[in-house]
């Protein structure tokens, strides 16, 4: 349930109406938040001295804290000269970046600037990324602090500095084609146009947004301005282990995008199950067990390991679909199915079409591979068919 509050701006206010056209290079500043009563206060003064003079705008908070920040924006938006609202979710679905779609969902201008509540990103650089915008007739206007003029000094410590640089290495290397030109993937500031956002196909999953927007759904020009990320003003950074491991999983998420991204993982996994198949054969027959019955047990070890690998980085987002002991049984079903598949496959391969024996071997493990992969994906992991039906029917 989300609950909503605007604070209306004085009369004098450049407001901007959700339900009329937003005059040209009016500005919508999204602000997610957890936790920040100690920074919202300074923040929108900041925003206060810095914007509405040069820019018309309207700040709007998707907060999802356990504390009292609803009620501090609240008490601080009547002194602003702007619309402040305040929409806060009591189940953060997506974390911050599932807060910013929100937000961006509610903006009513044509420009939507995303930053942080913890004043590290300079309110007094929003008329600078949306004139950027306006003269390059970009779509998307990153705030860098990795070209010339940016810099990363608000960094607490050198252990964050090097898990920034480290990130940032990461996904350009994983999304070469869709991160060209963005030198700050890791940036949590930027400028968007609302026309360039399609809300419906991001899945945000932690608090990297821009990272999703870019690789989702890669707005038109980018450009970049360089900024300068300030020390936080109160409170504790956000960037904790869990977070840093919800952001892997959405690196994984977004790479394994494509059937064949998701073929080629789907393989790379399988070859790790060999590790405990090995182990527990190893295990039973040095336990005087035969090798026959050893190896059958053993590849239920792989089988096993592959199935939780799987469920935690390729099919996370289907596994919804179907119970987890429908699931489990399926993949059992259809990793076994293949050993017995590809004995006689072979046979057929060296009898019938005259291949040798490991020619034979090699094309039967190919042709198996992709009809495990197909099956997994088609039997295990697509919903059923009643409610693919029914949502064909809702839409």
């Amino acid at each position: 349930m989300t609950h909503e509050y605007t604070a209306p701006g004085r009369l004098d206010a450049p407001a901007v109406e959700a339900t009329e056209v937003p005059e040209p290079g009016a500005v919508t500043i999204v602000v997610p938040t957890f936790n920040e009563s100690a920074n919202v206060r300074r923040l929108l003064h900041q925003i206060t001295e810095s914007v509405p003079s040069r820019l018309p705008c309207e700040v709007v908070f998707v907060d999802d804290s356990t504390d009292d920040t609803p009620r501090v924006v609240e008490e601080a938006a009547k002194d602003c000269p702007f619309p402040v609202t305040v929409l806060h979710r009591d189940e953060p679905v997506g974390g911050l970046g599932g807060a910013v779609v929100e937000g961006m969902k509610a903006a009513g201008s044509d420009w939507i600037v995303v930053m942080d509540g913890d004043c590290q990103h300079p309110p007094s650089l929003v008329p600078e990324l949306v004139a950027t915008g306006e003269r390059a007739n970009a779509g998307l206007v990153v705030a860098s602090r990795y070209i010339e003029g940016g810099s990363r000094a608000g960094l607490a410590g050198g252990y964050r500095i090097a898990v920034s640089r480290g990130a940032t290495w990461l996904t350009k290397a994983l999304f070469p084609r869709r991160l060209h030109g963005i030198s700050d993937p890791m940036s949590g500031f930027f400028a968007i146009r609302r026309s360039d956002i399609t809300a419906e196909a991001l899945k945000p999953l932690g608090y990297k947004i821009l990272l999703e927007l870019a690789v989702r759904s890669r707005p038109r020009t980018v450009t970049e301005v360089p900024f300068v990320f300030q020390e936080r003003f109160a409170g504790e950074s956000k960037s904790t282990a869990a977070e840093g491991r919800r952001f892997l999983r959405h690196l994984a998420g977004l790479r394994t995008g494509s059937p064949l991204a998701r073929m080629v993982v789907f393989g790379l996994i399988g070859l790790t199950g060999f590790v405990p198949n090995l182990a527990a054969l190893w295990a039973m027959t040095q336990a005087g067990l035969h090798y026959l019955p050893a190896e059958i047990i053993a590849n239920q070890f792989g089988v096993a390991w592959n199935f939780l690998l799987i469920e935690k980085l390729l099919f996370r987002e289907r596994r919804a679909h179907r119970h987890w002991a429908d699931r489990t049984v399926r993949f059992a079903l259809l990793a076994n199915a293949n050993l017995v598949l590809r004995i006689p496959l072979i046979a057929l391969l060296v009898g019938r079409f005259g291949l040798a024996v490991l020619p034979a071997t090699a094309l039967a493990l190919v042709i198996t591979f992709v009809l495990r992969f197909v099956g997994t994906e088609a039997l295990v992991y697509l919903p059923r068919r009643s409610r693919r039906r029914t949502a064909r029917s809702t839409a």
